[in-house]
């Protein structure tokens, strides 16, 4: 698959089979890992068949089900933005393995949670990973129009850019972003939402994806 196909592909998934990761989708994902540790410095951590973080009692939206497997977003405060950028970059490489997963910020225990703090450093949230009972399904988006200040005229490169954005996951699908845009230069912004910040990582991510790095910078 290509990026748009990927992305396209990719839902949040909440019900998840037993059936255990693949070796060498872990051994992928780990590999995969390392390098975004190495390039971001934050410390993500995968932790595989660990059934406790997932045990939520109240039935609510976003519970999730039969989960065993999560990535661990861990950093030093005020790294919002790359731990969103990394987390997607980890859940699209899931995704290409065939593993489905979820972005989930409060339906877990964090007392539960099996991961490593070093000191100065904070759980940000959780990636749900597995093998999905369905592939999930896609959200609505909002009009680039809503997201951007895109106009008739705008390169190639930037429509592409917004559609890959508005193809990310965001906290509660609000899609609460806009993007401008002065010549090669673009600017995102966050809006005010649950996990905005964390969001606009997610969304940049997409963004550079769609547009491809070498026909911009970000201001």
């Amino acid at each position: 698959m290509d990026h748009f196909e990927l992305m396209r592909a990719r839902h949040s998934v909440r019900r998840f089979t037993n059936v255990p990761l693949q070796e060498a989708a872990v051994a992928a994902l780990r590999e995969e890992l390392a390098l975004c540790n190495r390039e971001s410095g934050l410390h993500l951590q995968l932790v595989t068949d660990e059934p406790e973080a997932f045990s939520a009692e109240k039935p609510h939206y976003g519970v999730i089900h039969g989960c065993r497997n999560y990535l661990a977003l861990v950093g030093e405060k005020d790294r919002d933005e790359a731990i969103g950028y990394y987390g997607e970059r980890l859940v699209l490489t899931a995704q290409a393995l065939g593993v489905s997963s979820c972005w989930v910020a409060l339906t877990y225990k964090k007392s539960k949670a099996r991961f490593d703090l070093a000191p100065g450093e904070k759980l940000y949230m959780v990636i749900a990973l597995g093998y999905g009972e369905t592939a999930g399904t896609p959200h609505r988006s909002k009009p680039l129009s809503a997201v951007s200040d895109l106009t008739d005229d705008a390169p190639d490169w930037y429509r592409r850019g917004l559609e890959a954005a508005l193809l990310a996951p965001t906290a509660v699908n609000q899609q609460k972003f806009r993007f401008t845009r002065n010549g090669s230069l673009v600017r995102a912004k966050a809006g005010l939402a649950p996990c905005a910040k964390v969001d606009l990582g997610i969304v940049k991510y997409h963004f550079e994806l769609g547009a491809g790095r070498e026909n911009f910078r970000w201001a």
